[in-house]
């Protein structure tokens, strides 16, 4: 999957934070959603321009993100 399709950052939205597809919803918030125990079809109800693969690629980038953290 190629993370900056779906990943973006711009440093004027969301104080330059990971966002889906350059919209305001962030990485985080996606996380977030599924760490409180929403499923994707949830997720996907109530953000409907959200497609699967962006959940996918916001799970991708969390773990390179750890995967390049533990090796520093």
């Amino acid at each position: 999957m190629l993370l900056n399709k779906r990943i973006t950052i711009e440093p004027g939205k969301r104080n330059g934070k990971p966002c889906v597809r350059g919209m305001r919803i962030t990485v985080g918030d996606v996380l977030s959603y599924l760490a409180s125990g929403m499923t994707f079809d949830e997720i996907l109800d109530d953000f409907p321009y959200l497609e699967k693969e962006d959940i996918l690629a916001c799970l991708s980038f969390a773990a390179n993100k750890e995967r390049i953290e533990l090796s520093a």
